[in-house]
């Protein structure tokens, strides 16, 4: 879009009409499915998320990743520890628990460690938990990956759902925000990555369009004070 040249002297220290909104800073927390594992790092549903708000108007920086694939509500608390953090953050998201679930911890553990991970959440995001958003636990019992292992399908769906549950009354309990992307995982299965487990970035593009519209709400909060 052209500007026109032709605009009227601005007074020193007035705002100007062509001031930009301040860039709104993103955090996301997370384990593979936040750092995309085996899709490109634009596939990754936080760098997806981002761009659908640019979209909309958002004037939002790229994602601050912490993630790895793997990690587990208390290795997730030791990559906090470890990275370097600029709070506060004018959006904050966190997803995590599938590999709690897989390595057979048990469900009091996740609800303990995942409240103190929600509460650390919240305190990145300046303490204002309506600007954190929990995204639930996709199902990878429904994956090729799981039926190559000879995996319960059932037993893994059920074990996800109490998980699930803890995370969204913990969610709530804190005045945070949650999004359920597990019932797209178990109605795309074939939406997987080439290995046959994580989300594809089309999978990963249906996540963006339940979770955008929860993210923009919370990023419309008062703005964090740097």
């Amino acid at each position: 879009m052209l500007l026109s040249t032709d605009m009227p002297h601005r007074q020193p220290g007035a705002p100007s009409a062509l001031t930009a909104s301040p860039t709104l800073h993103y955090l996301a927390l997370g384990d593979s499915y936040t750092i995309g594992e085996a899709v490109a790092a634009h596939e990754r549903w936080p760098a997806q998320l981002v761009r659908h708000l640019r979209r909309g108007g958002a004037a939002i920086g790229e994602p601050h990743i912490v993630a790895t694939t793997g990690w587990t509500t208390d290795e997730l608390a030791l990559g906090i520890d470890a990275a370097t953090l600029t709070p506060p953050y004018d959006l904050v998201s966190l997803q995590i628990g599938v590999n709690n679930q897989y390595r057979g911890r048990s469900a009091g553990d996740y609800r303990r460690q995942f409240a103190s991970l929600l509460a650390r959440a919240i305190a990145l995001a300046g303490h204002h938990a309506a600007r954190v958003v929990v995204v639930s636990i996709p199902d990878w019992g429904v994956t090729r990956f799981a039926r190559e292992l000879g995996r319960d399908s059932a037993h893994v769906a059920d074990e996800l759902d109490v998980y699930n549950v803890i995370a969204r009354d913990e969610t709530a309990r804190a005045g945070a925000r949650f999004v359920d992307v597990t019932a797209i995982s178990r109605r795309h299965p074939e939406l997987v990555a080439a290995d046959g487990l994580h989300p594809s970035a089309a999978q990963y593009a249906l996540w963006v369009d339940t979770v955008a519209p929860v993210a923009l709400r919370a990023s419309r909060q008062p703005p964090a004070v740097r």
